[in-house]
């Protein structure tokens, strides 16, 4: 007997949307009044990532509620650091968005179809990434880059000291890309070169398509998840973030006022808000 298609899905980007590191938790209390806090990735034996304590009991009752899919532009290996809070020890996603929609994992595992998908599409219609990453070398001053990094043969990223980025220069390597149907995007000390096709919607359409959910959610603070928000039914952004330094909205989409750790708490709230509103109107319909 076949399952029925849930109602609702969710898919949430994970840096400065669902968890934090200790810069950018942007607490802004004093110290006594400050919320405990829930680890969430480890790395070298050193805690790296947090959520606040209620912000983790309040996902672990959206998990139990619709197919919740986390949607990161982290490596699979970055990713597979992080620790999410579940409805059981054991748990992890049924589905997750990897490398900025490059990799789709199900329960755990690499879709080998999608990602042979995805190579093809870029084959197609952008530059190479090896373009991408010789221009970076020419014009990203050694000075003010503290790492290289191309991730998972798919996008590249540098870490900046962000202070020190000569004026334009990100201005000037987003122009230079666009030529290329690259995008550029400044998260926190990260500037990210990705393919324009490469995109976290097109893998949250393909699991839209696999579940037959009804209604999509979705949350993301920066570039690379305007689409991830456009291409939801409702979506939120918190008030912090690349979206929200330049003002930037979209149908359906709530800008949040909150910022840091409080944000993320505020998104999860309202998402599990939503999905408790649907619930009530179908029972009541």
């Amino acid at each position: 007997m076949t399952a029925p298609a849930p109602r609702f899905l969710v898919a949430s980007d994970l840096d400065r949307t669902l968890i934090y590191s200790p810069r950018a938790l942007a607490l802004g209390v004093p110290d006594e009044e400050a919320p405990r806090l829930l680890a969430v990735e480890v790395h070298n034996g050193r805690p790296l990532s947090f959520m606040t304590e209620h912000a983790a009991e309040l996902l672990v009752e959206l998990i139990r509620n619709c197919v919740f899919v986390p949607a990161t532009t982290r490596t699979r290996a970055q990713y597979q650091r992080v620790n999410l809070p579940g409805p059981r020890p054991d748990w992890i996603p049924r589905y997750a968005i990897c490398a900025n929609g490059g990799h789709l994992l199900v329960d755990g595992e690499v879709d080998q179809d999608w990602h042979r998908d995805v190579r093809d599409r870029l084959a197609e219609s952008c530059a190479p990434l090896q373009d991408v990453v010789h221009h970076l070398a020419l014009t990203a001053d050694p000075e003010w880059t503290l790492k290289r990094r191309v991730a998972e043969d798919l996008f590249a990223y540098l870490v900046v000291e962000r202070e020190e980025l000569p004026h334009g220069w990100v201005e000037e390597l987003t122009a230079w890309a666009a030529e290329r149907s690259w995008t550029v995007s400044l998260q926190g000390r990260k500037v990210y070169a990705v393919p324009e096709p490469l995109t976290k919607s097109a893998a949250l359409a393909e699991v839209e398509r696999r579940t037959g959910a009804a209604t999509v959610l979705t949350a993301g603070d920066s570039l690379l998840d305007a689409e991830l928000l456009l291409a939801a039914d409702a979506g939120y952004r918190p008030g912090h973030g690349e979206l929200a330094d330049t003002g930037w909205t979209g149908p359906g989409v709530t800008a949040l006022p909150q910022v840091g750790a409080s944000a993320g708490e505020e998104i999860v709230r309202r998402l599990l808000a939503r999905v408790r509103e649907g619930e009530l109107t179908r029972v009541g319909a």
